[in-house]
């Protein structure tokens, strides 16, 4: 029944002179989104973005859209020829669809005149076409302007009209890209794929970097890391995940640091190795799944530890204020929790101490770091990695 979807924005409606740069981005995502369905076109007009179905599947369209960061909203809509009777039988037509199967309904009419030659202007096609539908349908509907459970809005415009009823919600945000990209360091827990996503929501395309200590940890561990990010692919796109492993770090940091340092000095070396494998990828930020006080590394000293290993790139730490149910929460949102959850050992186990430092002296841990050979352990590890790619169409 329906000919197009209207997009709605939000965001990239506000921003000026940069606009078509944000709406161009939105577009490219889409068409990105619905590479399979050949027959479809995205198109931009009258400050809108159309997806013209051309005898797709709405459904199957919009499940894949409303996923698409950027997009705030979709409505799929009829289009009719212009003029007023044909702008009438649209409506008759949506009407039809929207209430078959239901009974005594309320409803609004809210006509948007476009097309400034008609005579009538937008509140009196309000009225006219509400009346209209009571004349039409008279045992189905009574008006409500205020809550309605049917709300169509009819565009009557020059060359064409179009009618819908539905906003069904987006994900919002900015469309990915646009603001460059990131490198997230990702573990196989609950909080760093929902980090990803936020940041992916913010423009940003997404590299990562996995840390594992095979053969300390098994490899279905790191087959974990790939069923998260396939689980991440509908919000991010492709990801290039770098496995990267930390076990002959971990090994010399337990042969000649203290114990109660394992966590924090391992925690700096990932965090050194993943800025240069986002230096060599042109990632512009580093991102972490990091929360306040979770953990005893993500103290405020931890965190100032952790930070000084990094010399360059920002880090982002979108999870920071958040509470652990709020990051459950989001994590079964976007499907990533029941991944996550598998029972899988990861490198941060294998050497934890006993009783980890929880507010470590930056002075203590550099003097550590002296017993170290650093350039040689992070050269070996970023050497022997092994990059993976995951396509959304694979």
């Amino acid at each position: 029944m329906y000919d197009i979807l209207i997009i709605r924005n939000g965001e990239v409606a506000i921003k000026g002179l940069n606009r078509p740069v944000f709406e161009n981005k939105l577009i490219k995502n889409i068409e990105y989104t619905l590479y399979q369905f050949k027959s479809v076109k995205v198109k931009k007009g009258d400050g809108r973005i159309y997806v013209h179905l051309n005898g797709e599947d709405p459904n199957q369209i919009v499940k894949k859209i409303k996923n698409v960061f950027g997009v705030v909203s979709i409505s799929p809509a009829i289009v009719t020829e212009s003029g007023y009777e044909n702008l009438k039988e649209g409506i008759k037509k949506l009407v039809d669809e929207k209430t078959k199967d239901s009974k005594l309904m309320t409803f609004k009419v809210n006509a948007k005149r476009l097309d400034k030659r008609f005579p009538m202007k937008s509140p009196e096609m309000s009225i006219d076409l509400g009346g209209y539908v009571l004349k039409t349908f008279p045992q189905r509907f009574k008006v409500d302007v205020v809550n309605p459970d049917l709300n169509i809005t009819a565009e009557l415009r020059a060359d064409s009209n179009i009618i819908f009823a539905d906003k069904i919600k987006g994900v919002g945000g900015l469309p990915r890209g646009i603001n460059g990209k990131g490198c997230i360091l990702l573990s196989g827990g609950i909080d760093s794929p929902v980090a990803a996503y936020l940041m992916s929501k913010r423009g940003l395309y997404i590299e990562a970097v996995h840390f594992h200590s095979f053969p300390f940890t098994s490899e279905k561990s790191q087959e974990k890391i790939m069923d998260l990010a396939r689980t991440l692919l509908p919000y991010t796109g492709q990801i290039k995940i770098h496995m990267v492993n930390l076990l002959e770090i971990q090994q010399s940091i337990a042969e000649n640091c203290p114990e109660e340092l394992m966590t924090i000095l391992s925690r700096r070396f990932m965090m050194a190795i993943a800025e240069r494998i986002a230096t060599e990828t042109e990632c512009n930020c580093l991102i972490t799944g990091e929360s306040m006080g979770q953990v005893a590394s993500q103290t405020a000293e931890g965190l100032l530890a952790t930070n000084n290993a990094v010399k360059l790139l920002p880090v982002f730490r979108p999870l920071i204020s958040y509470d652990k149910e709020d990051i459950i929460t989001l994590a079964k949102e976007i499907d990533t929790f029941d991944v996550s959850i598998i029972p899988e050992e990861d490198c941060c186990t294998v050497f934890l101490p006993k009783r980890p430092a929880t507010k470590p002296k930056l002075e203590k841990i550099l003097k550590a770091e002296e017993n170290l050979n650093i350039e040689m352990l992070i050269n070996n590890a970023i050497d022997s990695r092994v990059i993976k790619e995951m396509k959304k169409f694979e």
